[in-house]
């Protein structure tokens, strides 16, 4: 691929991950379900909460930076917005949990990888950080999770990434 087409390639999916980037803190504790898919458009998750409530998942960001979790009650009103990609969410995956619960906690992964020699599935998530890594969740192949860790993200070696993950023009 030649680097005209590649750079074309890179700003038009810069664009779409553009359309809707709504935030998720312009809405008001209380708003309804309509409010919300007005504001957001539609979740790239929903999970079941306890007594009949929803957790909304809004994954977005460049390279999948942030994702807001929207809990609503089980009328549709919004209780609260959290964007979960972050080192103290990411402390409450333990291992044990299921895939379930780590997928309700800080929704899905931007990567999926595989250790072999290991059989074990790897979520990888990415996220502000000034160190420039990921968070990684080491699955069993029943889909507990067995491990975590934080390691660097390979964005940051690939020349044509700053440390941000941003795209260099040379």
């Amino acid at each position: 691929m030649s680097r005209a087409s590649f750079l074309a390639l890179a700003a038009a999916a810069l664009l779409a991950g553009c359309v809707n980037m709504s935030s998720p803190t312009r809405l008001a504790p209380g708003a309804s379900a309509e409010a919300i898919r007005a504001q957001l458009g539609e979740p790239t998750g929903r999970y079941a909460m306890p007594g009949g409530g929803t957790r909304l998942e809004y994954a977005r960001g460049p390279y999948g930076r942030e994702t807001w979790m929207l809990d609503v009650d089980a009328g549709g009103a919004l209780l609260k917005a959290t964007q979960v990609l972050n080192e103290a969410t990411f402390h409450t995956i333990q291992a044990g949990m299921t895939r379930d619960e780590v997928l309700r906690s800080i929704g899905r992964p931007g990567s999926v990888g595989y250790v072999g020699w290991q059989k074990q599935t790897v979520w990888n998530y990415r996220y502000d950080s000034p160190f420039c890594q990921w968070f990684m969740v080491g699955l069993s192949q029943v889909g507990v999770v067995e491990d975590t860790a934080f390691g660097p993200d390979p964005l940051c070696d690939d020349d044509d990434f700053s440390m941000h993950g941003v795209l260099r023009l040379r």
